[in-house]
């Protein structure tokens, strides 16, 4: 029997701290080339020519459905990180813990012509989610969707956010052991 792309994230993912680690995907590569392809499916006939996805496990899980769908990747920084040229910012309301989160993205990396999906490992309120909406619309781009491994998003959020794919729902998690 074939294991799904859910199937495969679920025995990847645990408990650690009170937190769910989800690096264990990206060690192995059956089950991140499951992921990754599970990912892309919902989006292939979007006619999309980027993906982006946020640092750091965006970038990974990006840059691989990117290179799935035949289309380029472009990266949605943190402060902090060296970024040349003129950028469009947002800074994202509070996230899960309270944070705030200053995004980058290149204004040259997207044009009016450009369809974008944003890929990413979790969406838990979607803050981050809808400041990178913004800075992909400010650049004249099409805004397609989100695809996740793990989504958690209430209700009242998924209008913001258009399109909405994952491979599971949090509630499906297993209970934390810790």
């Amino acid at each position: 029997m074939s294991l799904t792309a859910r199937d495969l994230a679920l025995t990847s993912l645990r408990w650690i701290d009170g937190h769910v680690d989800v690096w264990p995907v990206f060690r192995d590569a059956r089950t991140l080339a499951t992921v990754v392809t599970e990912l892309a499916k919902p989006f292939r006939d979007e006619r999309l020519t980027a993906v982006c996805g946020v640092e750091s496990r965006g970038f990974l899980l990006g840059g691989a459905v990117a290179v799935e769908l035949g289309v380029g990747f472009v990266a949605i920084r943190k402060d902090g990180g060296l970024f040349p040229g003129d950028k469009v910012v947002r800074e994202s309301e509070p996230d899960y813990r309270g944070l705030r989160h200053r995004l980058r993205l290149q204004r040259s990396s997207l044009g009016a012509a450009d369809r974008v999906l944003m890929v990413d490992d979790w969406l838990e309120t979607g803050s981050q989610a809808r400041a990178v909406r913004e800075v992909v619309e400010e650049c004249g781009a099409t805004w397609v969707g989100c695809s996740v491994i793990v989504d958690e998003l209430a209700d009242a959020a998924r209008p913001r956010l258009g399109a909405v794919h994952s491979l599971l729902p949090a509630r499906d998690l297993p209970p934390c052991l810790a």
